[in-house]
């Protein structure tokens, strides 16, 4: 299947339709976002970084080191220390300290953390799938078919 969106012209190069993706990839996501963070700050007095945090522990009930935090959001271990002082002053999460290594912290969050979470996430939940709700299941299928096949190609890369 070829098909040529309607402002291209019919020499322009892969390389321009890839452009063009790439940035209708970008605003989309941007519009997204802006969007969570929105309703975050709003509804729950919250940033979507603090979420990302609690989410990460959330996935990792035995605890994250710092590093390994700051390793899966992709950010400095400057960002994550922050939020996770916060979240400890706030009693959702808890800082242990690694055997061996006095410098180290296990973070894990608390029964009253697990819980904040658990809200935020299906609040998070219902709000992609209201700001979603302009697509329908073949669009939602051919849209995840298509982003794996563009990870996989990334990754191989």
């Amino acid at each position: 299947m070829n098909i040529k969106p309607a402002n291209s012209t019919p020499d322009e190069p892969l390389s321009k339709e890839r452009l063009r993706l790439w940035l209708k990839l970008l605003k989309a996501s941007n519009l997204v976002e802006e969007e969570i963070r929105r309703r975050l700050r709003a509804q729950h007095a919250s940033t979507l970084p603090r979420f990302d945090v609690m989410s990460a522990l959330s996935r990792a009930p035995e605890g994250l080191k710092m590093s390994e935090i700051s390793k899966l959001l992709r950010v400095s271990n400057g960002n994550i220390t922050g939020i996770v002082d916060k979240l400890t002053e706030e009693g959702f999460a808890l800082r242990v300290s690694v055997p061996g290594d006095r410098r180290a912290h296990q973070v894990c969050l608390t029964e009253r953390g697990k819980a904040a979470f658990a809200d935020l996430a299906a609040a998070h939940e219902s709000w992609i799938d209201e700001i979603l709700g302009g697509l329908d299941l073949d669009d939602v299928l051919g849209m995840i078919q298509r982003l794996d096949h563009l990870t996989t190609s990334l990754e191989d890369h």
